[in-house]
């Protein structure tokens, strides 16, 4: 397992990545890309009184809707309490993309759609950008009318000119920050390195580090013993679970079961054609990130939109769904188990697969061609995604008992477990395999070993 972690953990890729011109102009794009991006975090949006802002999002931390715009904030590197043109950030895209997931696998016509290839992909995510439009113009209007209400911020004026004119001025910047973003990640993703969009998201939780280590400055007053509200003993305790929670994360994002296959063997005319063993990787951790990020853009939209709709029924919801609650920590860990079968349920066909394996004269030792291999395989999957998913959803609340135990703001608890670790662990991971892979094709020579191939003259 240690053996396991140290290639994990294995640096060499990320130095011998600037010695290939290609790579190293992918890498270079890729962090000028994300440097654009934080440099929009801190443009404001017109018509906003800063300071007010930043007045209120102070009081709103300590009280009931701190934890909803905390996790706003988290996703959106800071911009949404800083109310800049970025300050949907990517959400809007990511909830358009559950939806077309949703709607590929009960609309017939989007799944045969998803079936043609490149073609359909290209069209299915022509929809989900159309969609993406239409989100973020819903929610930038509600975020105009919730900031013209003075009486939401306790008497603070957030906006100096209120009226028709900031509405539309405010929906027109919001929606194309989200779009600019969307674009951002989609040249990333061809012409850096990585998945654009994760690196987005994984880009605005880093962010936030400086941030959670101030405050933990603040907790620990090294030089204050009489201000100290954290002990030496309590920061060991803190750094040991960052440690494992890591540790185990990067454990389960690289487990999997390997499915012994044995091709048959064939003979055609001089030639021998199969007879090799080989293996079937089933991930333990199919979705990755994905789990995460849906079951978080599901959950904020009732919690949203009842912190925009003064309804009392709307306002209980709110407050049970505010994070420390029961009723949150049930939702939130269903969703990430269900999204993780259903991402998985999208990904992994076993049908599919064992009539491949039956094309090529592949099989399972044990088990028959066709059906039963097709079953066999949906039994396994089944099994070792229910173990990652309840992982998955452990780590995820898991900040949540610590806030409780350690009595520590959920910004300094989120990065000792949650979603900002697994998805900065998993777009990491991410980014290093496709960092190797690059390597291993301008490198190929160096993994053979040196001297004649026999055959060759």
């Amino acid at each position: 397992m240690l053996r396991s972690l140290s290639e994990t953990l294995n640096l060499s890729p990320l130095v011998n990545s600037f010695k290939i011109p290609d790579l190293k102009r992918r890498l270079i794009i890729t962090a000028l890309l994300i440097a654009v991006y934080r440099v929009g975090c801190y443009l404001p949006t017109p018509g906003i009184d800063g300071s007010a802002l930043a007045e209120f999002f102070k009081r709103m931390s300590q009280s009931q809707g701190g934890a909803l715009l905390g996790i706003v904030n988290m996703f959106s590197g800071g911009a949404m309490e800083r109310l800049t043109i970025f300050a949907l950030g990517i959400m809007p895209y990511i909830s358009a993309s559950i939806i077309m997931q949703l709607l590929t696998a009960v609309i017939p016509a989007l799944e045969k759609l998803a079936k043609e290839g490149k073609a359909g992909y290209e069209k299915i995510n022509q929809y989900t950008r159309y969609s993406t439009v239409v989100l973020s113009v819903i929610q930038a209007f509600f975020i105009a009318l919730w900031l013209e209400d003075p009486a939401r911020f306790e008497g603070l004026k957030i906006v100096m000119q209120p009226g028709w004119g900031f509405r539309i001025l405010t929906v027109l910047t919001l929606t194309t920050g989200t779009i600019f973003i969307m674009w951002l990640g989609e040249q990333i993703q061809e012409k850096g390195i990585g998945n654009g969009i994760s690196l987005v998201i994984t880009a605005g939780i880093i962010s936030r580090i400086p941030a959670a280590i101030t405050q933990l400055t603040l907790l620990i007053a090294p030089f204050d013993a009489a201000r100290r509200q954290i002990q030496p003993v309590t920061l060991l305790v803190m750094a040991v679970l960052l440690v494992g929670v890591v540790f185990s994360v990067i454990m389960i994002t690289q487990g999997q079961r390997k499915i012994p296959v044995q091709y048959a063997r064939r003979i055609v005319g001089r030639k021998i054609f199969g007879g090799q063993s080989t293996y079937i990787p089933l991930k333990v951790d199919q979705s990755g990130v994905i789990a995460i990020i849906f079951a978080q853009s599901i959950i904020l939209f009732p919690a949203t939109l009842a912190s925009f709709i003064p309804n009392p029924a709307f306002q209980r919801l709110a407050q049970s769904l505010d994070r420390g609650h029961l009723l949150y920590t049930a939702v939130y860990a269903l969703l990430i188990i269900f999204f993780c079968y259903f991402y998985t349920a999208i990904v992994f066909n076993p049908q599919d697969l064992s009539e491949n394996m039956k094309k090529y004269g592949g099989f399972i030792p044990g088990v028959r061609p066709g059906v039963s291999t097709a079953e066999y395989l949906d039994y396994i999957m089944t099994r070792i995604t229910l173990a990652g998913a309840v992982f998955i959803a452990f780590i995820a609340i898991f900040p949540d008992f610590i806030m409780a135990a350690l009595n520590i703001p959920y910004l300094v608890a989120s990065f000792f477990g949650g979603t900002g670790v697994l998805i900065i662990v998993g777009v990491m991971l991410d980014t290093v395999k496709q960092i190797e892979s690059h390597l291993l094709m301008h490198h190929y020579e160096g993994f053979i070993k040196s001297g004649r191939i026999r055959g060759r003259r």
